[in-house]
């Protein structure tokens, strides 16, 4: 298997290259958040390939009549006989035993050498993955349409790069959002409604038997209400409503991450596993999940200088993590370092500063480069203030170029 996040664009170009493979190639499983354009994606390769195409919905009312397994099969093979044919399956998580079905079909296009590509998608990483393992184990490749970065927002919407950057840190990067921004009440409902409840009322809910839905919904809540901190589940647990064990806090972190919504960060620990003693960084992995949930919104730059600087934070570790990057923190009294990359990007020490910083507040992050050298530092600054830590011979650059092309690139 194959798991790859990817950009609108690359995945588009990905899927296209895959489906000029001889057929029946792997069954490509595209999975990823709720409303970044899974279902776009398909249509566009479903006009693309004209007559050659069948586009199925999960969720449509006729996927629980019976024979709909057969009547999607049956056409796709009809289509075949005329060339190579696309079986495009949306949330295929909703069709029951979909996984199983879809082997046992699969299989048999196989040793018939039947030409028919196939591509499924799901919103529910939880239960798309489950799926998979048990019956499609060896016969796909998965992608993951993640979070669209703030790039992606530029070109898609004709922003400028500043534009689409502060959009990306005030309003997040839900393509169906964007063109509700102007219009605030109605945008913060669209996020509700039709993102956050899916996601955890369906998808999470779905997956396995919640004893306590409420509490779930509390740690979703409470995780969004505190960005780019670092909260001990003992705290977390004191601001419940519904208390409940650490375990189980900690559980629903996981399962909130597996729906594309909190990420709850580890220290880095340089290989020593002492993951159970550290207190979770959470990081909302897009920006519209917090401003849709605070009751006033977006924050202002000058107005909220603490709060903008958390969410500028919280987009920054946020999109290194919708691009495959691990990323953690690192914290020994009395040092601290807001993020460790590692991953294509390369391998980074961050420490962000949204306003003006003594050289001093630098240390942590000369220390953390000093014991791990593998580490390069860098300063994500405001705009602006890019050469403030070049005095200190410190890469610097600012929160916009970060978010629209991540850290600088590697040397080699």
């Amino acid at each position: 298997m194959i798991d790859m996040p990817c950009t609108p664009e690359h995945c588009r170009q990905a899927l296209l290259s895959r489906l000029a493979e001889p057929s029946p190639g792997r069954i490509q499983l595209l999975t990823g958040p709720r409303q970044v354009g899974k279902t776009t994606l398909l249509l566009q390769i479903a006009e693309k390939f004209g007559a050659q195409a069948v586009y199925a919905a999960g969720d449509e009312p006729g996927a629980a009549l019976p024979g709909f397994w057969d009547r999607c099969w049956h056409e796709a093979e009809a289509r075949a006989e005329r060339g190579r044919a696309v079986l495009l399956l949306d949330e295929a998580q909703h069709l029951p035993h979909w996984a199983a079905r879809l082997k046992g079909y699969w299989d048999c296009a196989r040793r018939r050498h039947t030409g028919i590509h196939v591509i499924a998608t799901g919103s529910s990483a939880l239960r798309v993955a489950l799926g998979s393992r048990e019956s499609l184990a060896g016969r796909f490749e998965r992608l993951t349409l993640n979070h669209w970065p703030a790039a992606s927002l530029a070109a898609t919407f004709h922003l400028t790069p500043q534009e689409a950057a502060e959009s990306a840190v005030r309003f997040g990067s839900y393509p169906g959002a964007a063109q509700l921004e102007s219009d605030l009440p109605r945008w913060r409902a669209y996020v509700r409604d039709a993102i956050i409840e899916p996601a955890i009322g369906r998808d999470v809910l779905a997956m396995e038997a919640i004893r306590r839905p409420a509490l779930l919904r509390q740690v979703f809540a409470i995780a969004a209400g505190m960005p780019a901190q670092i909260v001990s589940l003992q705290k977390l647990q004191g601001q419940l409503l519904d208390k409940g064990a650490l375990e189980t806090i900690a559980h629903y972190l996981a399962l909130l991450q597996d729906a594309y919504l909190i990420a709850p960060l580890e220290r880095y620990s340089g290989g020593t596993h002492r993951r159970r003693a550290a207190p979770p960084k959470l990081i909302a992995l897009n920006n519209a999940l917090i401003s849709a949930m605070h009751p006033q919104g977006a924050p202002d730059a000058l107005q909220e200088p603490e709060r903008f600087g958390r969410w500028v934070e919280n987009a920054c570790l946020a999109a290194a993590i919708n691009q495959g990057q691990r990323v953690t923190y690192w914290r020994e009294e009395p040092h601290e370092i807001d993020a460790v990359l590692e991953g294509s990007w390369g391998n980074w020490a961050i420490e962000i500063k949204t306003g003006k910083f003594a050289a001093s507040e630098l240390q942590g992050l000369l220390e953390f480069t000093r014991r791990h050298a593998k580490f390069k530092p860098l300063v994500i600054t405001t705009p602006g203030d890019e050469s403030r830590p070049l005095a200190l011979r410190i890469p610097g650059m600012n929160w916009q170029e970060f978010l629209l092309s991540g850290p600088p690139p590697v040397k080699v």
